[in-house]
């Protein structure tokens, strides 16, 4: 993708994740329409209709470009490109009234048969067969937008960030995200009681997305989850890696567009020692 298209492209993600943002703020005290209760999870009819109209402003935009989304897909989600689509991330927060919530948005483009990342064929069996061009992640409660095209500098509201610094585990914050299956309850829970005692402060706070957007900007210094999907993470790695941090990931087994994944601002993963 052209480097003029990559700028449109960008503008067309931020007025979609605006227009799904302002939709959430208005809704913010509005009764919750539950489409579907999982044990650890909940779907609004809101994540649909913030999803449908993401979709609509894309693809009027860009009717060629597939869409792959927490609520469906629109189009073949293993084109050449594609946008990938978390409409609520935090969908459980924004049901309980707490605002920390936004709307992720990238572009992913598929590598070349011949990019060095493919080599060997590793990176089509684990589905790794994309790179992510444009992130978008907004909130709408703090009315704070991160951005970022793939080799330029990261922004929050058109001011560049950059990472922390920190080194010294003593000295971070962290944050780790849990998804409630017993395979992974197993895996995390006794590494959180050691971590722990390691570092400043641990916080679980709802949303993978603000999560790697706090990393990008230094609010925080790394994030670990044993299992995330594309849609949670896809615009804010972008966003971590442009800002000069690390994201590591590596897919779950037998699990469509699953991840366990650790971020940080570079310095820190040896030091955190994760179990995944």
């Amino acid at each position: 993708m052209k480097p003029s298209e990559q700028r449109d492209a960008l503008i067309a993600a931020v007025q979609a994740a605006r227009a799904a943002g302002k939709l959430i703020h208005q809704n913010q005290n509005a009764p919750k329409k539950i489409n579907l209760i999982h044990e650890h999870d909940i779907k609004l009819e809101m994540d649909v209709s913030c999803q449908k109209l993401i979709e609509r402003m894309l693809c009027a935009r860009f009717p060629r470009i597939s869409i792959l989304g927490e609520e469906g897909s629109v189009g073949q989600p293993q084109a050449d490109l594609r946008w990938v689509v978390d409409p609520i991330d935090g969908t459980v927060n924004f049901t309980y009234g707490i605002p920390h919530v936004c709307v992720s948005i990238a572009l992913q483009e598929r590598l070349a048969p011949n990019h060095p990342k493919l080599k060997g064929c590793v990176g089509r069996i684990l589905g790794e067969e994309y790179q992510t061009l444009i992130g978008v992640v907004f909130d709408p409660f703090s009315d704070e937008l991160w951005t970022a095209i793939r080799g330029r500098p990261p922004r929050l509201n058109g001011k560049v960030i950059r990472t922390s610094k920190r080194r010294r585990l003593k000295e971070t914050v962290v944050s780790v995200g849990f998804s409630k299956s017993a395979e992974n309850l197993r895996l995390m829970l006794p590494y959180f009681n050691r971590l722990v005692h390691r570092v400043r402060k641990i916080r679980i706070m709802g949303s993978a997305a603000l999560g790697l957007a706090y990393i990008a900007c230094g609010r925080f210094d790394a994030y670990i989850e044993g299992g995330v999907r594309l849609w949670d993470v896809a615009a804010g790695a972008l966003l971590v890696e442009c800002a000069g941090g690390e994201f590591w990931h590596r897919p779950i087994p037998g699990k469509s567009y699953a991840y366990r994944m650790v971020a940080s601002n570079g310095l820190l993963r040896a030091k955190l020692q994760p179990p995944l």
